[in-house]
Formats: structure tokens, sequence, C-alpha cells
């Protein structure tokens, strides 16, 4: 028997034993199939061709996933060809399968490889920065805008996308109520990707489990850029001061920074006048998107904003009748 009818039958006998969770596929000289997978989306197809006069010759290797991106796939290919070449004149299949077999074990992150290629491209700008964490399955989102920052640990699950990101606020400089907002509403979005909706409406297309990690993360950039470049519509004024240093933390401040339902934001004197100044029919709207407004510190119905400020007006007149009396 030649070096290569040697090899098949090694394999034969000992690959699916010494790679865990491996499966022979296929085991003849025309091709060698071997399938690792430690979980659905975290699975590599390795297959194999002699060349000519092999193993004087590297063996030709095609590595296939429906999960993992070809971009990340035709790198391990060029590892994988290198090692090939590092063992000429000796079997090179089993080598070549534990390679790949240990890039799985200590890449947890290689199940998301193209959602992270595509927040690179899409989402990150000037000085934002995105890092890998392999030995923690995490990464680290760093986003600035002037002044302003947030930091943020992103958890990748070992069955993920099945399961949703964890989410981390690490560090920020945006108001406590804008640092609570973002990790409650990242945590939100995270879950609509694995979860159905509670009350599926007629209409409504069929649930399909998406991965949840590129949209938290876009998430956290597209919110933590738009913030400080918005102004408070009421006075014209930027709502973030330029210096961060310079934010009011105190919730009733008049420049407080107040986030409405709708995304916008106004300091807290500007909303709080808007609101409570004629006219009040049909509610009061936002002067960004229409939308009406809402917010925990403003329930009121347009029959009672009436009353206060009718009742305002008449104190009003009676201080300025006895101003004008005095004088």
């Amino acid at each position: 028997m030649g070096v290569r009818e040697n090899e098949l039958e090694e394999l034969k006998k000992c690959v699916e034993r010494v790679i865990s969770n491996c499966t022979l596929e296929t085991c003849v000289a025309a091709m060698v199939r071997i399938n690792i997978q430690r979980t659905k989306y975290k699975q590599i197809v390795c297959c194999f061709q002699f060349p000519d006069e092999y193993p004087k010759y590297p063996i030709l290797t095609e590595l296939k996933s429906h999960h993992i991106s070809q971009k990340l796939l035709d790198g391990l290919v060029k590892i994988c060809d290198e090692e090939a070449k590092k063992r000429l004149g000796k079997p090179q299949i089993l080598q070549i399968i534990k390679l790949v077999s240990n890039f799985i074990d200590e890449n947890p992150l290689c199940c998301c490889s193209e959602e992270i290629t595509n927040i690179r491209k899409t989402w990150i700008e000037g000085s934002d920065e995105l890092k890998l964490r392999q030995k923690t399955s995490s990464l680290l989102l760093k986003v600035n805008e002037g002044s302003y920052f947030i930091k943020y640990s992103i958890f990748i699950p070992e069955n993920y996308p099945e399961k949703q990101v964890g989410i981390e606020a690490k560090e920020s400089n945006f108001p406590a109520v804008f640092q609570r907002w973002f990790t409650a509403q990242s945590v939100e979005i995270a879950r609509r990707c694995i979860e159905p909706p509670l009350k599926k409406k007629p209409k409504d297309p069929p649930f399909v489990l998406k991965p949840s990690m590129e949209p938290v993360v876009s998430f956290l950039i597209k919110e933590a850029h738009a913030f400080p470049r918005q102004t408070c519509k009421v006075c014209g004024e930027k709502a973030f001061p330029e210096d961060a240093r310079n934010i009011h933390h105190d919730e009733s401040s008049p420049k407080h920074v107040e986030r409405i339902l709708c995304g916008h934001i106004y300091h807290n004197a500007c909303l709080d006048k808007y609101i409570k100044t004629p006219p009040f029919q049909g509610g009061k709207k936002c002067h960004t998107c229409g939308q009406q407004i809402f917010h925990e510190k403003w329930k009121i119905t347009q029959k009672l904003a009436e009353e206060r400020w009718a009742h305002k007006q008449a104190k009003q007149r009676e201080l300025d009748e006895v101003v004008d009396f005095l004088s």
C-alpha cells in the first residue's frame, strides 16, 4: 500500500476518535470529506483532493460552511495550504483537520464574522473602536462623538444566534437617564431578534429568528453619534453642551436634556414651557417628526393643561392689578 492508501485507512480508524464532534462523510481516493461541528452555526466541512504524486505536493483543501463567512474560510484555506507544505512527503489531512478544529475552538466569534465585517464597513466611523476578545467570546465597543463616549461589552453565547447576545455597559459620560436607555433598548432589540412578538397581528409574516449582535451594535453606534449632534427645537441651541464636563446631570435642572418617546430631545425648561403654553388643541407635537409628545414627567390631558394655563393667567392678572394699584 502507498502513502495515500495508508492515510485513508488511518483516517477511517482514528479521525472521529481524535477530533471531537467530527464526522467522516467520505473517505475514498477521489475525495475525503470531513464535517467538524461544534454547534449548528460553528461548523466547517473540509474537502480534500489528492494531487498527482501526493505527498510530494500539498493536498488540495476546500472549506465550506453555511454560517461562517467565505472571506474567513478563504483565509483559513491559506493557513491550511501552508501547513500542508510543511508536511511534504508525509500524511497531511489529519494535521489539517486538527488545525481547523482548533481554529473553531479558539475563535468562538467565527459564527458572527459576517456581522463583524459589516459593522466595521458600515457603522464604525472616526475614532470608534470595535475590538474582538476571542478568549471571552466578546466584543468591546467604544463609540466617540465629540467629547461624549459610550463603552460596552457585547458577549456572544455558545449557541449564538439562537440565544441573544449579552450586553454590559462599561463606561460612559452621557447623563444617567441616557445610559439606562441605551442599555434597556439594546436588551429589547436583542430579545426581539430571537423571540416572536407577544401579541402577533393577523397580517404579520411568520417570525424568523435572526442574529442579534449587529442590530444591537449598530443601534448603540447610531444613537451615541446622533444625540450630541441634535439641537433643542424650542431654543435652537445644541441640546448637549460641547464639553461633556458641562453636562447637567440633575434631572430638575433647566438645561437637563430630556428624551421624548419618539427619540428627539429638548432642554427640560424648554419642553416644560412648550407643553404648558397654548395652543393645546390636539396635543403637543414634536417639532422634528410631528408625533405627539409623550414623557413620564408630563402626563396631563389637554383639558387639564388648558385649566392650568387659565388659572396661571388669572393669577398673573391679579398680580398685575395689585402692582398697578400700588404704583
